[in-house]
């Protein structure tokens, strides 16, 4: 699949895809997002109001026969250098507002890390940054 999204759509497309990755999209993860697209400056220039068809646009594609393959195929063809670890860093930002980390997540993350090519100190040190912000007592 060839087509591409602007950086903030594939941005979003990353985190849809950790929310789902369990096939479960649970609220604290859905407010994640929200709170992402509305606070981060990458979003500055987004219109929230988009967020919700966005979203349904990656769960049609990931529908599809190839779904995750087709999505990480959008995400990669969209993002240049500068926004890949960007992206990654939301997708641990949404899989961490979990207790826990199914296997489903950690698998996805891994793929995502190597899709975008993101080097393996570089994926820690983004990890640990996630488990940090959105630790628990």
């Amino acid at each position: 699949m060839s087509q591409k999204v602007s950086h903030q759509t594939a941005l979003i497309y990353v985190m849809v895809l950790v929310s789902a990755a369990d096939s479960d999209m649970p609220d604290r993860e859905l407010g994640a997002i929200g709170t992402i697209v509305q606070t981060l400056p990458v979003f500055r220039d987004f219109n929230p109001e988009n967020l919700v068809k966005i979203a349904e646009d990656c769960a049609s594609t990931l529908s599809g026969e190839n779904g995750l393959e087709d999505v990480l195929a959008i995400v990669k063809g969209s993002l240049n250098s500068k926004f890949r670890e960007t992206a990654y860093a939301l997708a641990c930002d949404v899989a961490a507002t979990d207790d826990e980390l199914p296997q489903e997540e950690l698998r996805l993350l891994e793929m995502i890390r190597h899709t975008l090519q993101i080097d393996r100190l570089t994926a820690a040190a983004i990890e640990r940054g996630a488990a940090a912000r959105y630790a628990r007592p």
